[in-house]
């Protein structure tokens, strides 16, 4: 099958069409034709070697870990799939990822795909919206009624967030650009401020729950406006300061994404119901250029949205 990889670590010109085994489904696995994945930050920064510490891999080392497609194979002991099945996932991170035509993914980590969802959107919810689930709901224990704020609310994560902060009843805040001001009300959001004009610090304050998707000076910022005692910083960009976090008398946690296809099947539901939707932001061919010019999207960090590769 056809797959882009990388043979060594190093810039966007290190991606590679190259023909690799397909892979066998295992017993507990499904074998899925993709149709649609989608670019995020983790692709480019395990690209250039940030990761390598964490994920000692050999290459050739397939990148992409957002899969939406039709399952081709089943393992002995799967019962709850068949063939033909309409899927999607966000699967375990090993070297051999989505940048190919077909994929082997465990049984538990997929969702059914609602007839009305495209493979398009479906590709861009898993990885950006089980990261934002994860982060305000298992970590966050975000509730009814309390005040979040959300950095960065345009970019594939944020209009996750917003959109499911709102489904549960919280008051929501985010920051962007002017230009997607509109985008982010329309999606829920009940403030938006726009960081090149004002500091978010300056004028918040009594918040129960940051999710942090920058770090640096951002993150710092973040404890000022936080509720005493109760409040909560969730950061998806490595360990936050403890100290930092201890002075303001706030909690504050740094949490890496666990696959769960339960959750991303409760995300396909609020899609069906049209309580929560994608927001592709653009769309490349899957081949050696189109991921190319994706990774070079990405990198800019001011995609809308999210990314998807199309096959």
């Amino acid at each position: 099958m056809k797959a882009v990889v990388i043979n060594q670590y190093g810039s966007k010109e290190e991606l590679v069409e190259q023909e690799v085994n397909k892979p066998n489904a295992e017993a507990n696995q499904v074998v899925l034709k993709l149709e649609a994945t989608s670019i995020n930050p983790i692709d480019w920064k395990l690209r250039e070697g940030y990761l390598k510490e964490i994920f000692d891999w050999e290459f050739p080392i397939i990148l992409g870990w957002d899969a939406a497609g039709v399952i081709t194979d089943i393992g002995s002991n799967v019962t709850k799939w068949n063939v033909g099945d309409r899927v999607f996932s966000r699967p375990e991170t090993t070297r051999r990822g989505t940048y190919a035509e077909y994929i082997a993914i465990e049984e538990h980590l997929l969702a059914k795909l609602p007839d009305s969802i495209s493979y398009e959107e479906a590709a861009a919810v898993p990885l950006a919206g089980l990261t934002a689930w994860q982060a305000l709901f298992t970590h966050g224990h975000l509730k009814e009624g309390e005040t979040v704020l959300i950095h960065a609310g345009a970019g594939g994560v944020g209009i996750f967030a917003i959109q499911l902060a709102k489904y549960s009843g919280a008051h929501v805040i985010t920051t962007a650009s002017e230009k997607n001001h509109a985008l982010l009300y329309s999606l829920g959001a009940d403030q938006v401020i726009d960081y090149k004009k004002e500091n978010f610090e300056e004028v918040l304050k009594d918040v129960d729950l940051v999710f942090d998707t920058m770090g640096g000076e951002v993150a710092e910022n973040s404890y000022k406006v936080l509720k005493q005692n109760t409040g909560r910083l969730i950061t998806i960009v490595g360990e936050p300061n403890h100290d930092t976090a201890k002075s303001h008398n706030v909690s504050a946690k740094g949490i890496w994404l666990q696959p769960d296809g339960e959750q991303l099947q409760k995300m396909a539901d609020l899609m069906e119901e049209k309580k929560i939707k994608s927001i592709v932001g653009a769309t490349f061919p899957f081949s050696r250029q189109g991921i190319y010019d994706a990774h070079a999207l990405s990198e800019t960090h001011h995609a809308v949205g999210k990314i998807v590769i199309t096959f």
